[in-house]
């Protein structure tokens, strides 16, 4: 029976896998995106949530000081550059305030030429990205419809291009430049 295997061990040790997630969590709140394997993804994904979480707690109006002091020592343990701490618990903790979770999401790449796994890109979601994407995409659908109804200029045809012909018979006509006596 296998018992007690919930842990992905990502072929690591314990020591290993654990400093590999903790970089890969500070890269991700640092640069709010990595890209990596779809399966260290999937598994520092779940760190990534839970610190966004306890971040959040320090937001609620009936935290005690002690509880928010607790939650930024514990954020520190997994996270040990101070101003990625700061940025999670002053930028990306009152983003997420709303929202009760799913801060993340991954986006399937191509896969790797050099072994063939499957890569991904773990990004932080963004409710400004999500309106700036909509519109790109109705701005995409629109573009193949007649733009005039929107109170845009239709597009007009490009003016084709002269034959090979008369460019010929343009360059014959003018007169070749004399080389000059040495």
């Amino acid at each position: 029976m296998n018992k007690r295997n919930k842990v992905k061990s990502l072929n690591r040790s314990n020591k290993h896998r654990n400093a590999m997630l903790n970089n890969m969590v500070t890269s991700l709140f640092m640069h709010e995106r990595i890209e990596s394997t779809s399966a260290k993804l999937k598994v520092a994904r779940t760190f990534a949530e839970k610190l966004i979480t306890r971040a959040k707690k320090n937001l609620a109006p009936d935290a005690k000081p002690e509880s928010k002091l607790h939650n930024r020592r514990e954020v520190m343990k997994t996270i040990t550059n101070s101003m990625v701490v700061d940025k999670l618990f002053e930028d990306l903790a009152v983003r997420y305030q709303e929202r009760k979770g799913g801060y993340t999401r991954i986006l399937k790449l191509v896969n790797r030429p050099s072994d063939n796994s499957d890569m991904a890109l773990l990004e932080l979601v963004d409710k400004k990205e999500q309106v700036e994407l909509k519109e790109a995409a109705i701005a995409k659908r629109n573009v193949g419809k007649s733009a005039s109804k929107e109170g845009k200029p239709a597009k007009t045809p490009k003016a084709p291009k002269e034959p090979k012909v008369k460019a010929e018979k343009k360059a014959a006509s003018k007169p070749k430049a004399k080389k000059a006596a040495k």
